[in-house]
């Protein structure tokens, strides 16, 4: 068997007053403009945001503010303005001025409401669809490094997912055949979304790079990842849907410290997973400083920042019970929200 020694509040909602800003020109439908934004690259502030499922193939962006989730698509339709359709855009572009103001504009409009939605009737899209990067770090907890046997890592231990693993809150993961896996894995995990380019960067100043977070989960495929006749973390972390992610993205600066944060898995309504991202081995500034010195992190790219004790790989052999068809996770992180899914 390969080991890993081988490889080695809810959610931060934006006050129902909106925000100020400023926005540029109209788009033509669901198009761009093809005035390109200039200004500074910004980070979105004072914003909780999810994906919307809209049933035509395409998933848009949605704000959470006190009045409801504003359609950001539709108001822009609606009031003429042009802002960000997707997280993805948003933080590539770096124009969240102009979604800063779509949401001030809709706040005072009559002609807005109507892209006002309830929540509850809305369906989650994916948060990120193409990000540049997804990058993993690795046995990141002092527990799990001790329940699983093995030696706290000297630096971080980096893999990674591809775009097709990407998933969205309530979503269902449909399990490959029992010849190709069978011990299936939770792994509830604070994701770290990068929004300015960052290289070398001191740990110090880490975090002025991070426009956000969200409760993610690095679902996994323990034999396959573990137990073929050389170590394929890659294939056991990367299966379809293997990345649920949601159902919020919210901003840092509703999050404030990344590493003292709570956070709880649930398997069928059972606590499995509780316990505080101050256990981190590296905290958010360390991993983000490390893997600056190796390669540019991009805006958009994001990081799975490791899982806490309490997996079932981490149980003895003779209580592992793998997860199955029919089985319902939530994860839970404070501040941002209950990512949930369920399997078939």
């Amino acid at each position: 068997m390969t080991t890993r020694r081988g490889f080695l509040a809810t959610t931060g909602l934006v006050a129902a007053g909106f925000l100020a800003g400023t926005s540029s020109a109209a788009p033509a439908g669901n198009k761009r403009t093809a005035r390109t934004y200039l200004g500074p690259h910004e980070l979105p502030r004072n914003m909780t945001l999810l994906s919307i499922d809209n049933g035509d193939g395409t998933e848009t962006l949605g704000v959470k503010t006190g009045a409801g989730i504003l359609d950001v698509r539709r108001a822009a339709r609606l009031l003429g303005l042009s802002a960000p359709v997707t997280l993805d855009e948003l933080l590539r572009e770096g124009h969240a001025a102009a979604l800063t103001g779509l949401i001030a504009a809709a706040s005072h409009s009559a002609r807005a409401k109507s892209a006002l939605l309830e929540e509850a009737k809305l369906k989650h899209g994916r948060l990120f669809t193409n990000p540049g990067k997804i990058v993993c770090v690795g046995l990141n907890y002092r527990r799990h490094a001790k329940e699983i046997g093995m030696k706290e890592p000297r630096v971080p231990p980096l893999f990674n997912k591809y775009n097709n693993a990407l998933a969205a809150h309530q979503c269902t993961i449909t399990l490959p055949p029992r010849d190709v896996a069978f011990k299936f894995d939770y792994e509830t995990e604070l994701l770290v979304v990068i929004g300015k380019a960052a290289r070398n960067v001191p740990e110090a100043e880490a975090l002025q790079y991070v426009a956000g977070y969200c409760t993610a989960n690095d679902f996994s495929a323990r034999d396959l990842q573990l137990e073929l006749p050389s170590s394929q973390w890659m294939i056991g972390k990367t299966l379809d849907k293997f990345a649920p992610i949601g159902p919020y993205f919210v901003s840092a600066d509703l999050v404030g410290d990344p590493n003292n944060l709570k956070l709880e898995t649930r398997v069928n309504g059972e606590v499995r997973q509780s316990w505080n991202t101050n256990d981190f081995i590296f905290n958010v500034q360390q991993v983000i400083a490390y893997i600056s010195r190796h390669w540019t992190l991009e805006p958009g790219d994001i990081i799975f920042t490791g899982t806490p004790h309490g997996v079932i790989l981490g149980y003895p052999k003779e209580k592992q019970v793998w997860l199955k068809a029919g089985d319902e996770i939530a994860c839970t992180i404070e501040k941002l929200g209950e990512l949930k899914f369920r399997l078939a």
